[in-house]
């Protein structure tokens, strides 16, 4: 019921489900956006949707879609009184939540069981894998199964097939400006991925005005750089999937680039990089601004504002040059 990164962390839950129960029959409820992300995965029976943009009368509709639908368990991953609520239309004898430490806006109310509590912060991925444990489901190894579907590799050739060099995919904005890198300094790192690493910078996001003013500024410093914006959360699948490196700060798609196991320079300053950080892969490229030099600092979910500006042009392309260095492949 949240952004596409909290949708990307549930993928891992039901393919462990599906795999250990492979007759489980799965009902997601989550938002149109991460909807369109997730429909057609082959551990995904049915989407209820709900569409936050309406207010109450989103929860009226959930509440009417699930009002003829059993369910034997519910599992709340959310922590907040409009996924308790949604919890509480749900008709199951098991509806499993946080414990009431974790659980926010009286969320655990909602629920009949609780993971136990947890006395350490951990990354967001981990956290959720404390529901399998719960249900004594195994969860290694981790599989997301992201894609592309068969189906849209024609369009991934043909979008890479206008191309003469490797593409590098750039995030030009997230769902918070807090989180926003400076498009001036993604326009010099566009321009020296084409002048210096020899790859074709394509700017990827949805046509928010934010995202347009971005990419406009970035395209004036470097023209060579193209722009795919609004090609959707599974055009975004198939441009991450072939693309040889993937730049983003903290938004959906640096997760999905993690899924796909595709390399990814994370730009991190204003959320914990060790809570919402890639998952275990390429912790080496991330540019961490939310720490101080030489701090040994907690995993939290402490915001800390104002720190993406600390993170230059020269940070950014160091970690390109390791990228080049550890994980490119020949052409």
């Amino acid at each position: 019921m949240s952004a596409v990164g909290d949708a990307v962390h549930v993928l891992p839950v039901l393919t462990a489900i599906k795999r250990q129960v492979p007759a489980a029959r799965i009902t997601w409820i989550l938002q149109p956006g991460p909807a369109e992300l997730v429909r057609g995965h082959w551990a995904v029976d049915e989407l209820v949707l709900f569409d936050r943009r309406r207010g109450w009368r989103a929860f009226a509709e959930v509440r009417r879609a699930l009002r003829t639908r059993p369910f034997d368990l519910v599992l709340d991953l959310q922590v907040y009184f409009k996924a308790g609520l949604v919890t509480a239309f749900t008709r199951a004898p098991v509806k499993l939540g946080f414990d009431r430490a974790r659980a926010r806006d009286a969320n655990w109310l909602f629920t009949t069981r609780r993971i136990a509590p947890h006395p350490t912060g951990q990354h967001v991925q981990d956290q959720y894998f404390e529901f399998l444990d719960a249900l004594g489901v195994a969860h290694e190894p981790v599989r997301w199964d992201l894609g592309p579907w068969p189906e849209e590799r024609a369009a991934q050739r043909a979008f890479f097939g206008r191309l003469d060099r490797p593409a590098a995919a750039i995030v030009v904005a997230t769902s918070k400006p807090e989180k926003d890198w400076l498009p001036d300094r993604w326009a010099e790192v566009a321009a020296a991925l084409d002048a210096d690493f020899g790859l074709q910078p394509v700017l990827v996001g949805g046509t928010s005005p934010r995202e347009q003013r971005a990419a406009a500024v970035i395209r004036a410093g470097a023209p060579r750089a193209i722009s795919a914006l609004g090609c959707g959360l599974r055009g975004l699948v198939g441009i991450l999937d072939g693309a040889a490196l993937v730049l983003s700060p903290d938004t959906g798609p640096l997760h999905m680039a993690v899924a796909l196991d595709r390399p990814v320079v994370g730009l991190f300053g204003y959320t914990n990089p060790k809570r919402t950080g890639p998952y275990r892969k390429f912790h080496d490229l991330v540019v961490d601004a939310y720490g101080d030099p030489g701090e040994s600092y907690a995993i939290s979910m402490q915001l800390r504002p104002g720190r993406m500006r600390r993170i230059t042009v020269d940070d950014v392309l160091q970690k390109v040059d390791r990228w080049r260095a550890r994980y490119a492949r020949p052409t």
